[in-house]
């Protein structure tokens, strides 16, 4: 199964609709949670999700309204004895404050965390992880990344190739491991010659920025982007002031880079309802728009 599950869509001050932050992928059997803000615990709750599913915790940056759930998910993680080392990526720069979070509930040290400081743009070494996760910084008050994860391409078989060549059986998978197969006749076929190219999907978080080419290189090629868009257009100014985007900022950002599903999420309280954001992203991006709702879940979308 690959699915967001939305825990929370509001920016620094939650609504009686919206919680904080709190976004939790899961990718088959893997669950990355993203920005634990202030009573993403309960949340899960609500949505169904257990501690045992998270593998691996990715924070952008040190805003409470991003990072102030993680003592609570690390106690619960604790609790219900999770068996397997959770893997905690955020900012180097600000490594104090993952060290003062993570400190304020005793936990059982094994199986534990595995802490990941970024220092900069580049591949987060996860070990034995189906899929590649990368930094890419971002343009906020402080030190803020977003996360790109990354599926390797892979190759599908064509089943009336195979049949041209008479190849069944062991001799499949034999191809498929050695790339080359050498049949009775003395005729050598390749891989190429039977299977196409199966991309692999492309997942991309980004929260917290002014528009920056940070935002363009994780958009590019997303299956889905997952983008803040606190404001409206006719608040750009305060928008860049503060570090954020708007709704027509991400949409045209998503656009060019060739997004296929884009979650529109992290709103302000100014907002009491969220029409005008989908309104304004719908002139810029025309594939499929989702403006988030707290316990939504987004299936990633199928393959090419």
């Amino acid at each position: 199964m690959r699915e967001l599950v939305v825990l929370g869509t509001a920016s620094q001050v939650p609504t009686r609709q919206r919680n904080h932050n709190g976004y939790l992928l899961r990718w088959d059997g893997a669950g990355l949670l993203f920005d634990p803000g202030e009573g993403t615990q309960r949340q899960m709750l609500y949505a169904g999700v257990s501690a045992a599913s998270i593998t691996c915790i990715c924070i952008t940056h040190f805003h409470g309204d991003h990072c102030l759930g993680l003592p609570g998910v690390l106690g619960r993680l604790n609790l219900d004895r999770v068996e397997h080392v959770v893997d905690v990526c955020f900012p180097a720069e600000d490594s104090n404050y993952y060290e003062r979070l993570s400190r304020i509930v005793p936990r059982n040290p094994d199986p534990g965390l595995r802490a990941h400081p970024v220092p900069g743009d580049g591949p987060i070494p996860l070990p034995r992880a189906p899929f590649r996760l990368d930094a890419v910084a971002l343009s906020h008050r402080v030190a803020t990344f977003g996360y790109r994860l990354t599926e390797p391409d892979g190759r599908r078989m064509l089943p009336e190739k195979l049949a041209a060549f008479d190849i069944a059986g062991p001799d499949v998978g034999r191809l498929q491991r050695e790339g080359a197969l050498r049949l009775a006749d003395g005729r050598t076929v390749t891989l190429d010659e039977v299977s196409t190219v199966r991309r692999g999907q492309r997942f991309a978080f980004a929260m917290d920025t002014r528009m920056c080419s940070g935002v363009e290189e994780l958009a590019q090629d997303a299956d889905m982007l997952v983008i803040e868009s606190t404001f409206l257009d006719a608040d750009a100014a305060l928008a860049h002031e503060f570090g954020h985007l708007t709704a027509a900022e991400a949409a045209r950002a998503a656009e060019a880079a060739g997004v296929r599903t884009l979650v529109l999420t992290h709103f302000s309280q100014r907002y009491a309802d969220l029409d005008g954001h989908r309104a304004e992203a719908s002139k810029f991006f025309h594939g499929e728009l989702v403006v988030a709702e707290d316990l939504m879940r987004v299936p990633m979308p199928a393959r090419r």
